[in-house]
């Protein structure tokens, strides 16, 4: 009975080679080198017909993808891209590499980099235990298309998984300073300030404070100023009028406990500290 299904089971699989084959022939070798792997079924299924070797085909079919894409002359190589990195992923789901370089095809050779989250998310889908693809989505996201938001999602999936390097932490808690979330930032860099290994690290931390807590009492003092002019007609020449005013119970100060600098000019308010530079 074993033998019999063993026996059907290469009848079915030299059965669809054939017909992959044939249908590979009718492309032209000219237009499209190496175009028999880009008509490949799923891995999933291809998977069964490799016998016990999915790892030893998924190098070969990567092997190939990196001279495939290295090759400029095929105008439309990037329409196979996705389709060849997850034949790899169901091949050897825990072959790291092919996501990784997946995503880099997609994002500086396609320009796809909706492509390269698609690869990436596989890979963490596939390896929930690899931090890198959240990470390296994150770093896409902030540096290609300045997407904080996006890289805050991203950066938070590799902080909770551990191993994550402590570099995480501040990236997720500058892109959640970019986009607003102020209190989030504030939390994220206290905690790195109060666990720094070092005084280069604590510095830092210290800075990225200073700017948070700078931008929300400029906030609030700019909200007062403008609060003090809509009731008596102009700005205040002092800061310290918009207590008097009742506006303010009292006067913000800087990290350092120095007061803001104001321009009753202007209305403009600005930090007596460059937070780098303190």
């Amino acid at each position: 009975m074993k033998k019999s299904i063993v026996a059907l089971i290469l009848i079915v699989s030299l059965a669809a080679f054939m017909a992959l084959k044939v249908k590979v022939d009718k492309i032209s070798r000219a237009k499209i080198p190496g175009s028999s792997i880009i008509y490949l079924p799923s891995g999933k299924y291809l998977k069964y017909g490799t016998f016990g070797y999915s790892s030893l085909l998924a190098d070969l079919i990567y092997l190939w993808a990196i001279q495939y894409y290295s090759n400029y002359s095929i105008k439309d190589r990037f329409q196979y891209l996705d389709h060849i990195f997850s034949v790899i992923a169901e091949l050897d789901p825990h072959y790291l590499d092919p996501y990784e370089i997946g995503a880099i095809i997609a994002v500086y050779e396609a320009r796809d980099l909706n492509l390269a989250f698609k690869i990436l998310d596989r890979g963490l889908q596939k390896n929930p235990d690899q931090w890198i693809f959240p990470f390296e989505a994150g770093h896409y996201a902030q540096m290609t298309v300045k997407d904080y938001h996006l890289a805050q999602i991203y950066y938070k999936k590799a902080m909770e998984i551990p191993g994550a390097p402590p570099i995480t932490k501040r990236l997720y808690a500058n892109a959640a300073f970019n986009v607003g979330d102020y209190q989030t930032a504030w939390n994220s860099w206290k905690e790195v300030y109060q666990t720094a290994p070092d005084e280069r690290i604590k510095k830092i931390a210290s800075a990225h404070l200073y700017r948070i807590k700078s931008t929300l009492d400029i906030k609030t003092l700019k909200k007062a100023i403008a609060r003090y002019k809509l009731k008596f007609g102009t700005r205040p020449q002092t800061l310290s009028e918009l207590v008097r005013a009742g506006l303010l119970a009292s006067l913000p100060r800087d990290l350092d406990g120095k007061n803001y600098l104001y321009n009753p000019q202007t209305g403009e308010v600005e930090a007596p500290s460059n937070p780098w530079k303190r």
